[in-house]
């Protein structure tokens, strides 16, 4: 253990993240499984990418939300599964406490961009539901844009308040994590310092990125569920349930992981059961978000059907 001292203190210079086994077939078997599961995650979120990039028709505001979602996973998962993968494997548990601040920084910040987007993308569907004729003058490219770009530099700016917090904290042993990442909870344990700036700081920042945006998102889907039982023909409303039914399917999954993991119980009986859950959010949820999208959408079966036509035309 790599050790500084600080006065009468003894402070740790990094910690060492436990993973989830020490028996080294299930660890194969885990990282052969976590693998496959991040490459689908990779590749699914480019793939949707690549598809509203390269076709004009999907050049829209829910697919412009989409992309953004999608570019955001990818990001939130190379935080995680990269560093995971390799304490599995190569039993590299250590990580720096430079590098663990960084991690949980990027991972609070991610999952933040990611409450407001699923909150702006639900507001885009009550627009276009309940504002129809509208839509095209409200919901202009500038303010997609605007919509995007406040999503993430809020929950960027908000995190690094905890973090410069954080960073002042003095980390005096033990130095385990039990866990396969640096969250925010295990980190703060760890201090030999007044927490409690620190906690109340971050309590009411990830409170403000998540709470009001389940919000508005249960707001706007009221709006939404109203409007739509008003639709008198059975083919309407089936017409426009289909329009946010991926994106209500993907809110219920994020925030329905969320909560469980950060509600159930601290003891250590429950850790496994945390990690599980964390899991959830982590690598499942981002690889079956494209699937999602994608498996009754129209438009991403054309738009691949299109590139498909073009990549076996030019083989041809």
């Amino acid at each position: 253990m790599m050790t500084l001292s600080w006065g009468n203190q003894t402070v740790i210079v990094e910690f060492v993240l436990r993973g989830f086994s020490s028996i080294l077939q299930l660890n194969i078997s885990l990282f052969i499984m976590f693998c496959i599961f991040y490459i689908l995650t990779i590749s699914g979120n480019i793939l949707i990418v690549l598809l509203v990039l390269c076709n004009h028709a999907l050049h829209t505001p829910m697919y412009f939300f989409l992309v953004n979602l999608s570019f955001l996973e990818v990001c939130y998962t190379s935080n995680i599964v990269p560093k995971m993968l390799l304490i599995i494997i190569a039993d590299q548990k250590t990580i720096s406490v430079v590098g663990c601040l960084a991690q949980f920084y990027f991972f609070g910040s991610l999952a933040a961009t990611e409450c407001l987007l699923l909150a702006v993308m639900s507001y885009d569907r009550y627009l276009a539901i309940c504002q129809p004729l509208r839509y095209p003058i409200l919901m202009t490219g500038s303010l997609c844009f605007r919509l995007a770009i406040g999503s993430w530099f809020c929950c960027f700016f908000l995190t690094a308040i905890t973090m410069v917090l954080l960073c002042r904290q003095n980390f005096c042993g033990p130095n385990e994590i039990d866990h396969f990442f640096c969250d925010f909870a295990p980190l703060i344990h760890l201090s030999c310092m007044d927490t409690s700036l620190t906690e109340t700081v971050a309590f009411a920042t990830s409170s403000a990125v998540t709470l009001v945006p389940f919000f508005l998102i249960t707001m706007s889907y009221s709006c939404i569920l109203i409007a739509i039982l008003r639709i008198p023909s059975g083919t309407g409303r089936k017409k426009a349930f289909s329009t946010c039914s991926s994106h209500l399917t993907v809110v219920t999954v994020f925030y329905g992981t969320l909560i469980a993991t950060y509600l159930v119980p601290s003891a250590n009986s429950s850790q496994y059961l945390r990690k599980g859950f964390s899991l959830l959010y982590t690598i499942l949820t981002p690889m079956f978000n494209p699937i999602i999208y994608s498996l009754r959408n129209r438009d991403i079966h054309e738009a691949l059907k299109k590139c498909l036509s073009k990549k076996s035309d030019f083989l041809i």
